[in-house]
């Protein structure tokens, strides 16, 4: 629902400006490699480019479509990470398994990329072919909720005008390592991510920005740490691309038996989705989910590790659960993460369990977070 929306807002802003560049986006809905393999027959296309991909369902389309279409050249490029694959010192297959000897060898030389210049100039506008769709169409087909208020605007230019908020206008950026566990508004951490989840902002732009803000502000341990979490990103991109479609099987990448009961109780999970388990930190946190789309990262934690040591339940119900609801929802950071909190990925512990008594106490003292969220939804 709200990560449907927060694309399809994304997409219509695209497709702005391009009009304002003097050309046309062409939209469909249905079938992604139907659709593209006939507009590739309909405008005699000879050469496609494409942001690479690493997880299961992602790489099939690419391998479908090159399949399908063998007189057409298909450029792939790696830009969805903040270090390109190629400037590693080491290749993907010879990924350390652990994130501190990893982010420890790739601090010894960081080599980040320059982003390319924005595009000023766009092939002329051309005539639609076939039955095309119009975004009203598609906001149809698609069941896009009209009024539906987005915490996050979808589009490159609020993702950018984010990043200029969080920087240049307020120096959040130079407090983020204090502030980045907080739980109630918008400027306790960056908030990067909803952009960054579609490509709308590019963690080499936000590398590079943070950068230019050290050189007017000043570097501290905060204007390191949003890298190093930009590092953590790429880390579990980088592991979707070295144990491909492990990360989502129940054992994953470490095999053997996942630790606990890792039970199917749909009474139990269902509780859990909905905020009802009766404890109240984990409530509070799973209604802010539901009601809005986006969770804090330290309320992530939380709440996976309650599901997984506190309700005995099997892992990928909660990383299901999460696609399906998260605005800011990225395969790789998203089963990264559970499998790490669940103890069958790259976590150097077998056991990682949060005590939600101690995490309220620790970061919700006055309980304003949990009274803010259980008394609005409850």
């Amino acid at each position: 629902r709200f990560k449907r929306q927060f694309i399809f807002d994304s997409v219509a802003v695209l497709s702005k400006k391009y009009r304002e560049h003097g050309s046309t986006l062409i939209t469909e809905h249905g079938s992604t490699i139907g659709n593209i393999n006939a507009m590739l027959r309909n405008y005699s296309i000879n050469t496609v480019f494409m942001a690479k991909e690493h997880t299961e369902y992602e790489t099939e389309i690419e391998r479908e479509l090159v399949k399908a279409n063998p007189g057409i050249e298909f450029q792939f490029f790696e830009d969805r990470t903040m270090l390109h694959p190629g400037d590693l010192p080491f290749h993907c297959s010879a990924l350390p398994e652990l994130f501190t000897t990893f982010r420890k060898e790739v601090e010894k030389d960081l080599r980040v990329r320059k982003p390319a210049d924005a595009v000023v100039k766009l092939p002329p506008t051309i005539d639609v072919q076939g039955d095309g769709k119009t975004l009203e169409e598609i906001a149809i087909l698609l069941g896009i909720e009209k009024g539906l208020e987005l915490r996050f605007k979808g589009g490159e230019s609020e993702g950018l005008r984010r990043l200029k908020y969080y920087l240049d206008e307020t120096q959040l950026l130079s407090r983020y390592k204090e502030t980045r566990n907080g739980l109630l508004g918008d400027d306790y951490s960056s908030k990067f991510s909803p952009w960054l989840s579609i490509g709308a902002l590019s963690p080499r732009q936000i590398y590079w920005a943070v950068k230019e803000y050290e050189e007017k502000y000043g570097a501290n341990d905060s204007t390191y740490w949003l890298v190093f979490e930009l590092l953590w990103r790429d880390f579990f991109r980088f592991i979707a691309m070295k144990h491909g479609k492990k990360i989502f099987l129940k054992n994953s990448i470490r095999g053997g038996n996942a630790p606990g009961k890792s039970e199917i109780n749909m009474k139990r999970f269902g509780k859990w989705c909905r905020g009802e388990t009766a404890q109240p930190f984990i409530d509070a946190n799973m209604r802010e989910l539901n009601a809005t789309g986006f969770m804090s990262n330290r309320g992530r934690q939380n709440v996976a590790s309650y599901l997984v040591h506190d309700l005995g339940l099997d892992w990928r119900l909660g990383a299901e659960y999460f696609e399906s609801m998260l605005l800011d929802y990225d395969p790789c950071s998203n089963w990264g993460n559970w499998i790490y909190l669940a103890g069958v990925g790259n976590d150097g512990r077998d056991f990682r369990r949060f005590n939600p008594e101690r995490q309220a106490a620790m970061y919700d003292p006055d309980g304003e977070y949990q009274r803010a969220w259980l008394k609005a939804e409850g």
